[in-house]
C-alpha cells in the first residue's frame, strides 16, 4: 500500500501507470482540452517506433496528430516536431486556422524535409525512402478541421436519432492502393504508365512497392533523380519514373460540430486493419473516459491475437521487431466533444503539449529503472521505520 502510494504522483505525471504488463504500450490517461477531455495511447511492434502522436492544447484550440511512418522513424519524427509549429506560424499570420493554412503547413513541413534528404541522403541514402502518413485534426470556435494525406483515419462518433446509440461517420480519406478510387485516381493521372498500381504480395501498390499513394516524405517516388542515382541502388530496387508517384497534398474536410457530435476517434491504420468505424465507437460510447484509447487499442490487439489463434495475454509478452509480424504500430487518440464548453479547463500556459514517447520500448525501461529505484528507496525507508519502532 506505501509502494503504491508513492507510486501515484509520479504516474499522473508521465501520464502512465507503472508496472503495466505490456512494455510496448503507453498511454495518457484523459487530460483536458477547450471543449472536453482527451486520451492517447501507442503501442509499438517494430525494432524502432515508426508511429508518433501528440495534443497539444490551448483554452481556444485543440490540435491533433498521428503520423504513421514506414521505412523508419525519421520522418514520422520529423513531422511531429515541424507541423504545428507551421500551423501556428501561418495562422497568426493570416489571422486564424483555414484550410488553406493546414494546405501550407503540410507543404513546409514537406519541403523542409526534403531538404534535410538532400543535406544527408550521401552519408544516409535509404533517408530518401523514409516516410510518414500524417492525420491532423484541429478543433476552433466550434469548427473540426480534418486533414488526411495517408491510410490513417478520423472518424466522428455522434448520437443517432434514437438518442440512445451511437453512429460512426468516417471523416477522412483512406489514401490506399486497396481503395478501388485511388487506384482510378492514379491510373488517369498516369495513363502512360501501365505498372503504377500493381498487386503484388497480397495487395495493391503503388508501383508495387508502397501501398499509400500519399505522404510527407518518400522522396524517391516523388523525385526521379533519386531513384536513378547508382548509390541509391545499392540499397533501394531502382524504380523506373517518368513523374512523382505520390504526392504530400492533404485532403481537407472542415465540419461546424453540432450537438449529437460526441468525440472523435484518431487513429493509424494498425487499428482499422483490426476494426470497424462502427465497432470502435461502440467501445468509446460504452465505456468510460479515462484509459479509452489503451482500451481501443487493446481490442485492437486482442483481434490481431485471434487471427493467429493466441491470446492478447501471449502476444503481449512477444519482443518488439517480432510483434511487427503480428500487428502494426498503432497509435490512438479520442477527443471528447463536450457541449459545456469551459476555457478554464485548460492551464493559462498558451500550449500545453501531450507527446507520445519517440519510442515505448526505451521509455518503458526508463521507468522500470525509475520504479525499481523507487521500490528500493520505498523499501529503505519501511526497513528504517521498522527499525526504529
Amino acid at each position: 500500500m506505501l509502494l503504491r502510494t508513492m507510486m501515484r504522483p509520479l504516474e499522473r505525471c508521465l501520464g502512465t501507470r507503472l508496472g503495466g504488463s505490456d512494455v510496448l504500450m503507453w498511454q495518457a490517461e484523459l487530460k483536458p482540452h477547450a471543449t472536453g477531455d482527451f486520451s492517447i495511447a501507442v503501442v509499438q511492434a517494430n525494432n524502432s517506433l515508426e508511429d508518433q502522436g501528440q495534443v497539444v492544447t490551448s483554452p481556444s484550440a485543440t490540435f491533433v496528430g498521428v503520423y504513421d511512418g514506414h521505412g523508419g522513424p525519421e520522418a514520422s519524427r520529423f513531422v511531429s516536431t515541424r507541423l504545428f509549429p507551421h500551423l501556428h506560424e501561418f495562422a497568426s499570420k493570416q489571422g486564424g486556422l483555414s484550410s488553406d493554412v493546414i494546405k501550407k503547413a503540410f507543404e513546409s513541413t514537406e519541403e523542409e524535409f526534403l531538404h534535410l534528404v538532400k543535406l544527408s541522403w550521401l552519408s544516409r541514402p535509404k533517408i530518401a525512402s523514409v516516410g510518414s502518413c500524417c492525420l491532423v485534426g484541429a478543433i476552433t470556435d466550434d469548427t473540426l478541421y480534418v486533414a488526411n494525406c495517408g491510410d490513417s483515419r478520423a472518424v466522428l462518433g455522434k448520437r443517432g436519432s434514437d438518442g440512445r446509440r451511437v453512429v460512426a461517420e468516417r471523416l477522412s480519406t483512406d489514401h490506399n492502393a486497396a481503395a478501388e478510387e485511388v487506384r482510378k485516381e492514379l491510373t488517369a493521372l498516369h495513363p502512360d504508365d501501365s505498372h503504377i498500381v500493381v498487386h503484388t504480395r497480397g495487395v495493391w501498390r503503388v508501383k508495387g512497392i508502397i501501398q499509400v499513394s500519399r505522404s510527407i516524405g518518400d522522396v524517391y517516388l516523388k523525385k526521379p533523380e533519386y531513384s536513378k542515382d547508382p548509390l541509391f541502388q545499392q540499397f533501394v530496387s531502382p524504380v523506373t519514373l517518368k513523374r512523382p508517384v505520390m504526392t504530400a497534398e492533404p485532403q481537407i474536410r472542415v465540419r461546424k460540430l453540432k450537438p449529437q457530435d460526441r468525440f472523435v476517434i484518431f487513429a493509424s491504420d494498425g487499428l482499422w486493419e483490426h476494426m470497424t468505424d462502427q465497432a470502435a465507437v461502440e467501445i468509446v460510447f460504452k465505456n468510460p473516459r479515462s484509459g479509452i484509447a489503451k482500451k481501443l487499442v487493446k481490442a485492437a490487439l486482442t483481434e490481431a491475437a485471434k487471427k493467429r489463434e493466441m491470446r492478447y495475454e501471449d502476444l503481449r509478452h512477444i519482443k518488439k521487431g517480432v510483434r511487427r509480424h503480428f500487428h502494426d504500430d498503432i497509435t490512438v487518440v479520442v477527443i471528447y466533444l463536450d457541449q459545456q464548453r469551459s476555457k478554464a479547463r485548460v492551464s493559462d500556459s498558451k500550449y500545453r503539449f501531450t507527446n507520445a514517447p519517440p519510442d515505448i520500448f526505451s521509455h518503458n525501461s526508463d521507468e522500470s529503472g525509475m520504479l525499481q529505484q523507487k521500490k528500493e528507496a520505498s523499501w529503505d525507508l519501511f526497513h528504517s521505520s521498522s527499525s526504529r519502532n
